[in-house]
């Protein structure tokens, strides 16, 4: 009706609840961000390609698992993998505080752990963006986006600071305990949803017949990869990850090895700086509305890079130091917020729910995929040259992301389209056949990835813990 006015999703229990478990579980993996990498470094004398190997090892399972994990989440109810992904995370994690007090903590124990929670966080992530949309209406995507990514925004801001204060205090292994802990919490907040799912139902082929796995990877594949939208979104995100990648992979060692900085010095900053991360949550509901989708998207996906070479160029000097770590993680977290919202809101709106689980998996082994890749070739980089002149390379390096989206229809997409509609359950993905008419009430609004390592991912990008 004209003039109606949506209700707040504030006033929506069962979304509380799963906002109230992202907010947890993401300000609780700030310290493993933090812990990590400095035990790894300074507790364990790792080299500078074992520290690269370590993220790259907690990113290879979205490379391995996400496409098959994408199709069968398509079959199943995705609450209890949410659940059980929260719990396998915090039992994983809680074995390093464990085997450190037993004195028996070594660098490979790490790379284990690495994998495990790698593992439960691409079952998680994948369930978990196709799991929003059966809970919302369509029409309160991006309210939900929006206060989801304020969540990150505000576990930014506390989180660095108070894992850098904790571990200036306790060993770096305890502070872990917060983030076991925060799984622990997010799974018992996400039981506690009401709102039952029903159960799928099986997607069968043009002759009527159950369709394989292997055929719904590949419809989810062809979905993705033929889209007009989706393509130039992917290509921009898997870059920049890419290349965040490698210098995130590499970045700690600068941080605590060369500057050696203090945690409570380091955190604080970047704690900080994450304003920047509440400042593009705030702006990310607006800003498509003023600039259009696509030009939005645009538009953030170019900030992030300067912002990723001015953070090399930070100096041993305790005051430029923080001068250029705030300037350059403000902007990228500005930047990353708003490129989330918009991008991931196109997404899911344009998506039919049939392949909502295949769409997010295989955006996930393209863009999460290149993870991997950029921490291993980060580690390569920073062991042959200076560790310095590798992080310019990667940030350089980071600038042709762009070129994916400024090159593409996104350019002059100024309202987000409806959802398609498909010819069949059997082929969907792969008979895409039109776009309704725009809804007046989703104009302008999208969503878009993060960055790992100091440490932020992307769908954008992430980091071990997160």
């Amino acid at each position: 009706m004209l003039g109606t006015v949506r209700p707040s999703l504030l006033h929506h229990g069962d979304f509380r609840k799963l906002w109230a478990a992202a907010t947890v579980s993401i300000l609780g993996s700030q310290f493993t961000l933090f812990a990590v990498p400095f035990i790894a470094l300074t507790m364990l004398h790792a080299t500078v390609f074992e520290v690269s190997l370590l993220a790259a090892v907690e990113m290879l399972p979205f490379l391995l698992f996400t496409l098959p994990a994408g199709a069968w989440l398509d079959r199943v109810r995705r609450r209890p993998v949410l659940v059980a992904a929260d719990i396998g995370r915090g039992v994983a994690l809680m074995s390093i505080p464990v085997l450190y007090v037993g004195g028996n903590l070594q660098i490979w124990h790490l790379f284990v752990v690495a994998f495990i929670t790698g593992t439960f966080t691409a079952l998680f992530d994948v369930a978990d963006q196709s799991f929003l949309p059966g809970l919302l209406e369509r029409d309160d995507l991006v309210e939900g986006n929006a206060r989801l990514q304020l969540s990150y925004s505000a576990a930014q801001i506390g989180g660095p600071t108070l894992a850098g204060n904790v571990m200036q205090v306790v060993a770096a292994p305890f502070a872990i305990v917060v983030d076991a802990l925060s799984f622990f919490i997010s799974g018992g907040l996400i039981s506690a949803i009401k709102k039952r799912e029903p159960k799928p139902e099986q997607a069968l082929d043009a002759a009527g017949r159950p369709t394989s796995l292997r055929s719904e990877i590949a419809s989810g594949l062809r979905y993705v990869i033929g889209d007009r939208y989706l393509r130039p979104i992917a290509g921009c995100t898997a870059t920049s990850n890419l290349f965040g990648a490698a210098l995130f992979g590499v970045f700690p060692v600068l941080i605590w090895r060369e500057l050696a900085l203090s945690p409570a010095f380091y955190g604080t900053v970047m704690g900080l700086a994450s304003f920047g991360f509440l400042a593009g949550a705030v702006a990310s509901n607006s800003l498509p509305r003023t600039l259009g989708i696509g030009p939005t998207i645009i538009v953030s996906a170019a900030l992030s890079s300067p912002a990723f070479l001015l953070m090399t160029l930070t100096p041993a000097s305790l005051g430029w130091a923080a001068v250029t770590l705030f300037a350059g993680w403000f902007v990228v977290g500005f930047s990353q917020v708003i490129y989330n919202v918009a991008q991931i809101s196109l997404r899911q709106s344009i998506t039919p729910p049939a392949m909502q689980s295949r769409m997010n998996a295989t955006m996930r082994f393209i863009v999460w995929g290149t993870l991997p890749i950029g921490s291993l070739m980060g580690g390569v980089l920073a062991t042959a040259l200076p560790v310095r002149l590798a992080l310019v390379i990667a940030a350089l390096g980071s600038f042709t992301s762009v070129l994916w989206v400024l090159f593409s229809p996104l350019r002059t997409l100024h309202d987000i389209p409806e959802e398609r509609t498909v010819a069949s359950q059997g082929a969907v993905g792969a008979s895409v056949l039109e776009h309704r008419d725009a809804d007046p009430a989703l104009t302008g609004d999208g969503d878009r990835p993060l960055v790992p390592g100091v440490g932020v991912p992307d769908d954008t990008h992430a980091g071990v813990g997160g």
